[in-house]
């Protein structure tokens, strides 16, 4: 009867070590990413189709992606995650959100298709890549599976380019750091001393900021010297058209103010030995305009005015996921949330599931909706007001002003803080 039992735990003993050898891991940030280059196609109304046109190696992105396992902290419209076949164990996991969407929540009829690139870590051995898109009521709307091999004698390297790069904030936390790039679009060789200087006004602005301030120890950022041909970047409204680097352009979807590039391979072809995720580009241009996309990049004119507190606000697009707290009659994008689904992004509620958004840190005496403050009174340090989302009616914001609405307005609202630190303390413990 011992014997027996003995055995039978010898057995269990050999089975457990045996799952345990199968389990699936990821390398460290010392072996670079792995490059998935999607693209993804649709029009409003049709169901979306994704395919993977790619996937290279960039051996030399030093990028700490462990860790990322953990509950996502934001839902986005997007998730990416890679699964090891044999163990069944979820390796890594992001969100994310595309200029694909964007086009979708247009109501256009035309298809059209954009890039969209994700990093992951480089695994041991074959993994399962699944990537779903949803739509604007937070629905899976496609879905995506590779088998992605880290051995596959097609997966190719991307050339490290060999830009100049400049550190203009090195972490000095003792855990994981952040990194972000900042690169130069629309800006000639000539010009690259006049970039680093808006690259160091670009931190300066971003530290100014609670929570980044607290948190700069926890920043690695590095300018990218990337040279375009022209000067400048593209304004259709105006005619003018600009070779850059990026290939960046004004009236994203007929929006004048909407600076974007559809270019995103050639973004993350720069990033070669650059140890960075989040990716900020500085257009050499003095039309006021930018963009911001979660977990994909912030696109920020930079000679204009407002330039820094447009660079902030869209950092708090890119990075924090943050909801734009603005609204106008009849914009093409005022209906973008459905009044009876609750938005992802932590700063703005159409009140579905309030309790999961600020309702925490309101004074039980506000009132919800709260009204605006008359001229001379003191407004609540938290509300509900109404307008937000791009939206007049149905979708609410937490301040009556912070970054996310105005550029007159030097702070982020407590809401929009709290969101950003959680995203740090996220990335970084």
């Amino acid at each position: 009867m011992y014997m027996m039992v003995r055995v039978a735990i010898v057995a269990v003993a050999m089975v457990a070590m045996s799952v345990d050898a199968l389990a699936g891991k990821i390398k460290g940030a010392e072996a670079g990413v792995l490059r998935l280059d999607y693209v993804f196609a649709g029009s409003a109304g049709e169901k979306p189709v994704v395919a993977l046109k790619r996937v290279v190696s960039q051996p030399d992105r030093h990028v700490d992606l462990t860790g990322r396992v953990r509950q996502l902290p934001l839902d986005g419209n997007g998730r990416v995650s890679v699964v090891d076949p044999v163990s069944l164990d979820t390796l890594y996991r992001q969100s994310f959100s595309s200029l694909f969407h964007e086009w979708m929540q247009t109501g256009d009829s035309t298809w059209r298709a954009y890039e969209h690139s994700m990093i992951i870590p480089v695994p041991e051995r074959e993994v399962k890549v699944c990537l779903e898109l949803t739509n604007e009521r937070r629905r899976v709307m496609a879905r995506h599976e590779a088998r992605v091999n880290p051995e596959d004698i097609l997966t190719r390297p991307v050339r490290n380019p060999g830009y100049d790069t400049v550190w203009i904030n090195r972490a000095t936390y003792p855990g994981r750091h952040i990194g972000v790039a900042i690169l130069a679009e629309g800006y000639t060789r000539g010009e690259m001393a006049h970039f680093e200087r808006r690259a160091r006004e670009t931190v300066e602005a971003l530290f100014a900021h609670e929570p980044f301030s607290t948190y700069a120890d926890r920043f690695d950022i590095v300018a990218v010297k990337t040279p375009s041909d022209s000067s400048g970047v593209s304004v259709p409204r105006d005619g003018k058209w600009r070779e850059t680097a990026f290939g960046s352009h004004f009236s994203t979807f007929y929006s004048d103010r909407y600076l974007t590039t559809p270019n995103v391979f050639a973004i993350h072809d720069a990033m070669g030995g650059v140890p960075a995720e989040h990716i900020i580009i500085l257009a050499n241009e003095e039309t006021y305009g930018g963009g911001g996309i979660f977990n994909s990049y912030t696109l920020t004119a930079a000679d204009n005015k407002y330039f820094e507190p447009v660079v902030v606000h869209e950092f708090g697009h890119s990075f924090g996921g943050l909801g734009d707290e603005y609204f106008y009659e009849n914009d093409v994008m005022s209906d973008s949330y459905p009044l009876d689904v609750e938005p992802w992004e932590p700063n703005i509620t159409t009140l579905v599931d309030f309790d999961s958004k600020w309702a925490d840190m309101m004074d039980e005496t506000t009132p919800v909706p709260t009204p605006r403050a008359a001229k001379g009174e003191i407004t609540p340090s938290v509300g509900v007001y109404e307008g937000g989302g791009y939206s007049t009616h149905g979708v609410y914001r937490p301040a009556d002003y912070c970054r996310m609405r105005v550029n007159d307005i030097d702070h982020f609202c407590p809401v929009c803080r709290r969101a950003i630190e959680r995203l740090i303390l996220y990335y970084t413990e």
